[in-house]
């Protein structure tokens, strides 16, 4: 099994920015909780963060036919990327959209959740422990569907 997990715009900035509603873990934590959880039940992942649209848009279209599953945290692009829906539409792979925070005790605008729409899961308020649950989630649901397909 193959997992890309794409990360957006500010999410390098992890342990600086607004620590109160983000918390302290440093975007090295997330890659190491990453690594660590992928490793224990043999997941081969990719990870990529970017503050630029079309290079999140790039590495989903970019998974097509190579990963199993994604796990998306667009950051700001979740509520307002267009863009980003439709390469997750047309890439067609089970999909969990994570947030550090929890997005319904935020601002207004901030309830839209355009990556929300394709996915099989929404993760949030949990810090960086919810892609540790996204990694299992999406181990036990392509388990499923192999098993299903015997």
């Amino acid at each position: 099994m193959k997992i890309l997990i794409v990360n957006g715009p500010n999410l390098n900035m992890m342990g600086i920015r607004e620590p109160a509603i983000y918390g302290t873990d440093t975007y090295a934590d997330l890659e190491n909780l990453v690594a660590i959880t992928c490793a224990k039940y043999g997941i081969e992942f990719e990870m990529l963060q970017s503050n630029h649209e079309g290079v999140l848009v790039d590495k989903i279209q970019n998974a097509y036919g190579i990963c199993d599953g994604l796990i998306v945290n667009a950051a700001a692009y979740t509520h307002t990327s267009i863009a980003i829906l439709d390469a997750l539409k047309a890439v067609g792979l089970p999909t969990i959209e994570v947030h550090l925070s929890n997005l319904s005790e935020r601002e207004n605008f901030r309830q839209i959740s355009f990556t929300g729409i394709v996915a099989e899961k929404t993760i949030m308020g949990k810090g960086i422990t919810g892609y540790a649950e996204a990694i299992l989630y999406l181990r036990e649901y392509w388990l499923t569907q192999s098993l299903s397909a015997n």
